[in-house]
């Protein structure tokens, strides 16, 4: 279950998909969890979400899939949990706030409000990131295991992870011919030991 909970494949447009929506909910996290960006904080936050009526868990909640949320996006540790979590929030968002708004961006502000049209574009971005994974550059079973005895790379083989036609890299992009310098070093520093 776990390792098909955070299976992947190698695939480079996946990894521009998580950061990109990493990078949108780690800023609008900050605002709300730490007030940078002209946000409020977390109090702040926290206290305009109760004074419109939401319980004070809920609200806890929000805050902390945006900000963990978008830093487990960043980073590709547990990217279908952080997607499923952003997933909720928009759709907690489009029936409490953006649906009375209809579906368009208030573009010329002629509207009470934003519509929803935002927020079906993260829902299938996470959409995407939950069926598919994180994609190269990230952490999680499928990664690489460098044996430094024969200073070769190899990619792990056990169930449910990454198909050896498409290696995952957790820290080093192996492709990149990156991975022969570096086990190298690393095997003339465990000799030097």
């Amino acid at each position: 279950m776990l390792n098909r909970l955070m299976s992947t494949s190698n695939d480079v447009t996946l990894t521009i998909l998580r950061l990109v929506l990493g990078v949108v909910f780690l800023a609008h996290g900050s605002q709300k969890m730490l007030g940078w960006f002209g946000g409020f904080g977390f109090h702040g936050t926290m206290g305009f979400f109760t004074h419109m009526g939401m319980p004070a868990p809920v609200a806890f909640l929000i805050i902390s899939t945006e900000f963990f949320g978008g830093l487990g996006l960043i980073v590709g540790l547990l990217t279908r949990i952080a997607a499923l979590g952003i997933t909720g929030l928009m759709i907690g968002a489009i029936f409490m706030v953006h649906l009375a708004n209809g579906f368009f961006m208030n573009w010329m502000g002629t509207q009470k409000g934003e519509g929803f049209e935002y927020h079906l574009l993260v829902i299938a971005m996470a959409a995407t990131l939950l069926l598919r994974g994180a994609g190269a550059f990230s952490f999680g079973p499928g990664a690489v295991e460098l044996n430094l005895e024969a200073g070769k790379v190899r990619n792990l083989q056990l169930p449910g992870r990454a198909r050896p036609e498409q290696p995952r890299v957790a820290v080093v992009n192996l492709n990149l011919g990156r991975a022969s310098a570096l086990s190298h070093t690393l095997a003339r520093s465990s000799q030097a030991s």
